[in-house]
């Protein structure tokens, strides 16, 4: 049975006609529909700024500690609905059921981190060049955030920004994704449990155009300090555009093309495990997903074949059950997947499955589990012989495709892996210590993992990348700290009498032509 959702503002539905209604449906059974989502249009958006703009000091003015206390309750009131929420993301988006507890379990592992620093937002005493005078640092708060995110992660990533904008004491309006609004509006009322006053928390459900309108009229309004957006480069380009505009700096997590170099000293069958989950989990759908395989050309054969054997013998199809993937996340995103795969070049060779495309009765997959006939179920695709021109190469492939190209030098590798510009993740398989850390000064990308696949984000360390993939901005751990707060500083003379700086300063003088004998 589908659920009715509604924009939710200062506690309370949002009125008005509305923008429309979309559906959600399973993408593994395109019959089921979640949810009908009632769209909001840009003026809502700007009032829900509006609201949080208004909530906002009363918030910031309760102890950082309560605040804390309040992301703690947050915590284990997930943590009460684990499997209830992972099962709700497992129909909505189609992520295996063992995925979804994982990102669940990522929302919990975010309170637990954050929960503390309501007591660590230390600023600091500084001691200053004249007597009678103090030097302090203070975290405030930024104000009021708006978080745009993706459904590819619909409950973990908001809390990579909501949870942390709440402790330290901003406001939020949080516009989820569509095609992920059931999954959503569930986080959020889990969220809201823990006591958040009116206003403190908002969620709207919006277009792209009505969205991007909804900022615009708030930032004009001067109800918005803040965005924090996760979704495609070419979008976020515009976002940060947008915010350049109201001289703000926004928080973009963008798209990647994450590389994985494969030396001639790797452990094949490790890489070949990583590649595996990195290329096709969450049916390539993360941002962090493998685009391309650099490998050593004496080793390429041996793991081509390993890599193949692999993909072919993987489990595809219905994410309740026990696979690698489910389905595209969307219609959209199947759209757009057929796009990416006729980018597939005559000097590419396909491996991985019987066909190339979506998984139907007459384009059949081999041990499928399920019913290809009923949802967004495509063949996971190996392109051996990508070049640094080809658009596979050099483009994020948001969907089930990895591609394949060899190096010679190590150098080259370094090249290879920077050339598309993009900087989210990257993974070298070595046993080679100056290999690693000869990868980690090349690589352009946020994040370096060392025998380990390009996917896998921790709670405690910082999420982000640089080029087309970020502005340098950073989630999760203490990094995100100063993409919701700003540091102001305070001097207090008790000297009675104004120093000013620079020209009121004492001075020891040396001898600076002293020398010893001899």
């Amino acid at each position: 049975m589908a659920r009715t959702i509604v924009s939710i503002i200062n506690g309370r539905p949002a009125g008005g006609p509305g923008a429309g209604t979309v559906d959600s449906p399973n993408p593994s059974r395109l019959t089921d529909v979640v949810a009908e989502v009632t769209l909001a249009d840009a003026a809502t958006f700007a009032a829900a700024c509006a609201a949080a703009k208004q909530a906002q000091p009363l918030w910031a003015d309760i102890p950082a500690p309560v605040r804390g206390r309040t992301v703690a309750a947050i915590g284990r009131i997930v943590e009460a609905n684990k499997e209830a929420l992972a099962r709700l993301v497992t129909r909505e988006l189609g992520k295996p059921y063992p995925e979804a507890l994982g990102e669940v379990q990522e929302i919990i592992d975010t309170c637990d981190f954050f929960l503390g620093e309501g007591r660590r937002l230390y600023g600091q005493t500084v001691p200053s060049e004249m007597p009678d005078k103090q030097l302090f640092t203070f975290r405030v708060p930024v104000g009021t955030a708006a978080v745009v995110t993706a459904g590819n992660f619909p409950v973990a990533v908001p809390s990579w920004y909501v949870i942390p904008a709440l402790v330290t004491g901003n406001t939020v309006v949080w516009k989820p994704a569509e095609y992920a609004a059931a999954s959503a509006m569930a986080l959020f009322e889990l969220i809201q449990a823990a006591g958040l006053p009116g206003g403190v928390l908002n969620i709207v459900f919006a277009d792209g155009p009505a969205t991007f309108g909804g900022l615009e009229q708030a930032l004009q309004a001067g109800t918005l300090d803040k965005i924090g957006f996760t979704g495609s480069t070419a979008v976020g380009a515009r976002i940060g555009e947008l915010a350049g505009r109201h001289l703000q700096s926004p928080c973009l997590e963008l798209g990647g093309k994450n590389p994985m170099v494969v030396t001639p000293d790797a452990d094949l069958e490790l890489a070949v495990e990583g590649a595996l989950f990195s290329g096709f989990g969450t049916a390539g759908q993360r941002c962090t997903s493998l685009g391309t395989v650099i490998i050593h050309e004496s080793v390429h054969d041996e793991f081509l074949a390993q890599f193949a054997a692999a993909v072919s013998a993987a489990a595809v199809g219905d994410p309740a059950q026990d696979v690698l993937y489910g389905p595209m996340l969307d219609q959209k995103f199947a759209d757009r997947f057929e796009e990416y795969l006729g980018w597939i070049q005559p000097h590419h060779k396909i491996l991985g499955s019987s066909a190339v495309g979506r998984i139907t009765g007459a384009s059949p997959r081999a041990g499928f589990v399920g019913d290809p006939g009923a949802g967004l179920f495509y063949h996971p695709t190996i392109a051996d012989g990508v070049q640094p021109d080809d658009d596979l190469f050099r483009q994020e492939t948001f969907g089930p495709i990895v591609g394949v190209t060899t190096y010679t030098s190590f150098a080259d590798a370094v090249t290879l892996a920077n050339a598309p510009g993009y900087g989210l993740s990257a993974s070298i398989y070595t046993s080679n210590p100056r290999e690693v850390f000869g990868f980690r000064r090349g690589i352009s990308a946020g994040m370096v993992s060392v025998n380990n696949s390009t996917s896998g984000a921790e709670a405690h360390l910082p999420f982000g990348g640089n080029g087309k993939s970020g502005n340098g901005s950073r989630q999760s751990g203490l990094w995100v700290l100063d993409q919701f707060t700003r540091w102001q500083s305070m001097n207090w003379d008790y000297s009675g009498r104004l120093q000013k700086a620079q020209m009121d300063v004492a001075e020891i003088t040396a001898d600076l032509g002293f020398r010893l004998d001899g």
